[in-house]
């Protein structure tokens, strides 16, 4: 093993040439990334970047680092355009690049409108530029937004929208948000969020054309016939795995390319990040079939894990872990871990109906299988730990009760200090 490639400079990219670095391998190492940017945090671009009066840099290494400290050629700017996984090469313009190990973690592209193609003020956020363009967007003079997709991504833009003071209609397809990612009753719940703080939210409606002045997008006809007026427009509906390049490859493709409990796609190649498909063994007992995340988290961890193995096929291990993500609406933090499939649902901590605080739990096949929290970031590790230990939901409802009781003591506690120094004054 004398030359790892890995293709896609993103979070899984960088953390697959450090992982292997900070291990001992000696071999050569070439970054192949499609932008001209080197690898930088993409969870920012919806929210601090976004909101921030000065654009921060979103970098996560200078170049010298590249060339110095981890020794990696890079190759940026230009996408890798085909795999030969007989001949072990990839093909970046008009270069052969050869492999003895190969890193895929090309990500995954912004799923866009038909018919926007080239019309000014429509927008995704999945890219630096893309950032750069919204931003200077969100700040010409007051622009009225509208956010198509009330997801993740949407819901961050359109927290910055009503920070900036603007007035920001929400657009989804579902009748309830997020419903597919968190479930019926807690979709609801993350909704109030939106309606609390002046956001229109409009659910159960289709776009059926964006209407454009000159070029310029000036309102959304929805199938109903309504136009809603908007001078900025975002479209957050999603995003598709970059596995166009695979097509002939011999992978196989599904939503992603499809890999082993150790993430191997093919002999010596090997997924990760957004792009990655695989069984997660943590769930196998109560959600069947392949798993593919696009969270922060697990991108860091697939990146080294994935390198890891393609340098020393040998200790390839299966790779199993309790999904976790967070999104920041507003002045708060949305926090979630586990997976959402579950036969019941149950509020622990603080009251849902208006949108928080609070922490909910899922449960499925009578184990606890994941969390939900709205600002309570100190509760939501705790119960990420009994997932990733297979424990009872009889454990989780017991914990809930522990930190019900250290939460009223604490509060209790508050409450006599502050009532020492009252009498004191």
């Amino acid at each position: 093993m004398t030359r790892l490639v890995v293709v896609g400079a993103s979070l899984a990219g960088l953390r697959a040439v450090e992982a292997v670095r900070r291990d001992g391998f000696d071999g050569e190492v070439t970054l192949v990334g499609a932008e001209e940017h080197l690898p930088y945090d993409r969870p920012p671009l919806s929210k601090e970047y976004l909101a921030a009066d000065e654009s921060p840099d979103p970098r996560y290494r200078e170049e010298a680092t590249f060339a110095g400290d981890l020794d990696v050629e890079l190759l940026l700017g230009t996408p890798a355009s085909a795999l030969d996984t007989a001949a072990r090469t990839v093909t970046v313009g008009d270069r052969t690049v050869s492999y003895d190990g190969l890193v895929i973690a090309t990500g995954a592209h912004a799923r866009t409108l038909p018919g926007t193609e080239g019309i000014g003020g429509v927008h995704t956020v999945r890219t630096l530029d893309d950032a750069i363009a919204l931003r200077a967007a969100l700040r010409g003079g007051a622009p009225r937004l509208t956010v198509v997709g009330a997801g993740f991504i949407g819901s961050e833009v359109a927290s910055v929208g009503r920070g900036l003071g603007l007035e920001v209609t929400i657009l989804e397809a579902l009748e309830t948000p997020l419903a597919r990612a968190v479930g019926e009753r807690m979709g609801r719940a993350l909704t109030h969020l939106h309606r609390r703080r002046g956001t229109e939210v409009r659910t159960g409606v289709a776009v059926d054309e964006v209407l454009a002045t000159d070029g310029r997008v000036h309102a959304v006809r929805l199938a109903d016939g309504t136009e809603i007026a908007t001078d900025v427009l975002v479209v957050g509906i999603g995003a598709r795995p970059a596995t166009e390049w695979l097509e002939g490859s011999g992978l196989t493709l599904d939503d992603g390319v499809v890999a082993d409990e150790t993430l191997a796609a093919a002999p010596g190649v090997y997924v990760a990040g957004d792009i990655a498909r695989w069984p997660n063994a943590l769930f196998t007992d109560v959600a069947a079939g392949t798993m593919r995340l696009e969270h922060w988290t697990s991108a860091a961890e697939q990146g080294g894990r994935a390198a890891r193995h393609a340098v020393d096929p040998a200790s390839a291990k299966p790779y199993e872990t309790v999904p976790y993500f967070w999104s920041d609406w507003y002045d708060g933090r949305v926090q979630f871990v586990g997976i959402a499939a579950g036969d019941h649902v149950e509020v622990v901590a603080g009251d849902d109906a208006e949108g928080g605080p609070f922490t909910a739990i899922y449960r499925a096949g009578g184990r606890i299988v994941g969390a939900l929290a709205v600002d309570m970031p100190a509760e939501v590790m705790k119960y990420r730990r009994l997932i990733g230990k297979r424990q009872s939901w009889d454990d989780a409802l017991a914990l809930a009760e522990q930190r019900r009781q250290q939460r009223a003591e604490k509060q209790a506690a508050q409450q006599q200090s502050a009532d020492q120094q009252g009498a004191r004054a």
